[in-house]
């Protein structure tokens, strides 16, 4: 199975629970996030735009509310303008709360391509090692099939947020 098609599988497992939605720019237009929800029904996800903490704000919230948000970032770059609600809201909630709230949030992270055309530094980082260093729940690297079905497995029946960090380079091997 190549690993494009484990988080296609992935995605369709997630669509089938009444609880989830979709959230992100290039979901229901352009790519489809990469390609990877074409399959998801279209009543199921949320096109933002380009607004990067405004879509871990909605996701948050939306998870307080009992939904589980999968939020999309195309890129490893875009990341950087949600890490407040990421780090200081969407993580701290439980704590902050006594227990009282859970914000089961799925993020995925891409690592941008760098081919067949490396579109350069400013779409192609990774912020790996600093999301693993100052996040406080769990973050995840995807590097095979296995990983990404056995990762959006846990991230399924979480009842934490979790961020899946998916490597567009490697969309296209088994």
């Amino acid at each position: 199975m190549k690993y494009k098609d484990a988080i296609k599988v992935s995605m369709e497992s997630l669509a089938q629970e009444p609880n989830t939605l979709f959230l992100g720019y290039n979901i229901n237009f352009g790519s489809k996030a990469y390609g990877t929800l074409t399959d998801v029904p279209e009543d199921k996800k949320i096109e933002t735009p380009v607004a990067e903490n405004l879509m871990i704000g909605l996701a948050t919230g939306l998870s307080l509310e009992g939904f589980r948000p999968i939020v999309f970032f195309e890129r490893h770059d875009f990341i950087l303008n949600a890490l407040d609600g990421i780090i200081n809201h969407l993580g701290k909630i439980e704590s902050m709360s006594k227990g009282q709230f859970q914000c089961p949030v799925i993020v995925r992270a891409v690592i941008g391509a760098t081919k067949p055309l490396n579109p350069g530094p400013q779409h192609t980082q990774n912020f790996t090692k600093i999301l693993k260093d100052n996040i406080h729940f769990p973050v995840y690297e995807l590097n095979t099939p296995e990983d990404v079905l056995k990762y959006y497995k846990i991230a399924k029946s979480s009842k934490d947020p979790i961020i899946l960090i998916e490597k567009r380079d490697l969309y296209d091997t088994e």
